[in-house]
């Protein structure tokens, strides 16, 4: 028996999840859990079971620790629940693999320098991302490090999707259409084919803090909203979605703020915190909506833009077969599930409203021409499928 780790690092959280590898075809998980608020004063370690069975985990961290410094005490804590499983390889997400990675690869120290350079194009993600495989890299070189890349899933677009209306040059500098959210959207269309294989044209919404659409034609991406970074498309929790160019440059232009100031604003202060100016959580502007009408406003633009994508991408798919929710607003916002639905009622939506109440696994109503669907996402499991499959073939 052997185990496989994946780890998702982020500014201030580090997620993991551990799978068993044997017997094939399952992955068999065998906990998942997280440290968050690190960076700060109290980070958090939680792990729960198979079953969602939270496991006793008296592990305290120190603060102020980044996600490579937590590596060691959270590896400890997984070798004493599961001393006789020896790691076969570690999973990491990189959310920028560029024009080299389109696929699951194995890390060294040259690829490792590749991808550290694209913290340039992504610098809120790629830098941790790449310091965690380094530092296992280090801790034990004898353990298979393989790479899962968000921009991967997005790299078969079509030609016209990948290109802005710029000259040669500035394509080659490396303004492209990267799209981000990959690995989540592979495993909606992995999960897609198995369960509603009639579905050929689907347009899946991963809708969390970061949120974005894509438009997928027989499970191959043809078009996403995320653009070349982390902060276009769909307004976010925070962060800014769609602002006209023209618009950035008269600001800075007129030093109406300095470019950190701005970079701030756009990625930090933006978004349905910075529509509502109460928060960025759909949640609390759900539950404030009543009483405060920005909390209204931040809601209707978001179902706005969500709108006007699917329309968009309706229109690049010639029509579409099934609609899917995901991410933490996606599987668990009747709101905005069902203010989306009555937008999109053009289209032929009908939808189930006991079903979208309970977050059923299909919301629409039998009579709907687009079915509606609630698929949560498992990115680590995909991550997981990803490097077995990657890891059987060298062998």
């Amino acid at each position: 028996m052997a185990a496989l780790m994946c780890l998702n690092a982020g500014s201030t959280s580090l997620k993991f999840a551990l799978y068993r590898l044997e017997p094939k075809p399952d992955l068999t998980l065998l906990c998942k859990g997280q440290v968050e608020g690190l960076q700060q004063d109290s980070p958090r370690f939680e792990a729960f079971d198979a079953t969602g069975k939270a496991l006793e985990a008296n592990l305290l961290l120190p603060p102020h620790l980044d996600a490579s410094q937590v590596l060691a005490p959270v590896l400890a804590w997984l070798q004493a629940q599961f001393p006789a499983l020896p790691l076969k390889g570690v999973v990491h997400r990189l959310v920028q693999g560029g024009d080299r990675f389109n696929k699951p690869a194995f890390l060294n120290d040259e690829a490792l320098n590749y991808l550290e350079s694209l913290s340039a194009l992504e610098p809120s993600h790629q830098p941790i991302n790449v310091s965690v495989a380094r530092t296992l890299m280090k801790a034990d070189p004898s353990i298979p490090q393989i790479g899962c890349f968000d921009t991967a899933f997005h790299r078969h677009m079509p030609e016209v999707a990948q290109r802005y209306a710029v000259a040669p040059a500035v394509h080659q500098a490396g303004l492209v259409h990267w799209g981000f959210h990959g690995i989540s959207y592979e495993y909606l269309s992995h999960e897609v084919k198995q369960r509603w294989p009639q579905a050929r044209r689907v347009i899946a919404m991963h809708l969390g803090g970061g949120a974005s659409v894509c438009a997928m034609l027989e499970g191959q991406s043809q078009d996403t909203s995320m653009g070349f970074g982390a902060i276009t498309g769909l307004p976010m929790s925070t962060r800014c979605g769609d602002v006209p160019v023209d618009g950035v440059l008269y600001l800075l232009r007129h030093k109406h703020f300095s470019l950190p100031e701005l970079e701030d604003l756009l990625f930090k202060q933006s978004g349905l915190l910075g529509l509502s100016q109460i928060s960025g959580d759909m949640r609390t502007l759900e539950a404030q909506r009543e009483t405060h009408e920005s909390a209204q406003l931040a809601i209707d633009f978001f179902v706005y833009a969500l709108s006007k994508y699917v329309g968009a991408y309706a229109a690049v798919l010639g029509g579409v077969d099934a609609l899917v929710f995901s991410g933490g607003m996606g599987e668990k916002s009747a709101l905005v599930r069902a203010a989306l639905c009555r937008r999109l009622a053009w289209m032929g939506i009908t939808l189930d409203e006991a079903a979208n109440q309970t977050h059923a696994a299909c919301i629409s109503n039998p009579s709907s021409a687009i079915q509606v669907l609630v698929i949560p996402t498992n990115e680590e499991w995909m991550m997981a499928l990803d490097a077995r499959d990657l890891l059987d073939a060298v062998k």
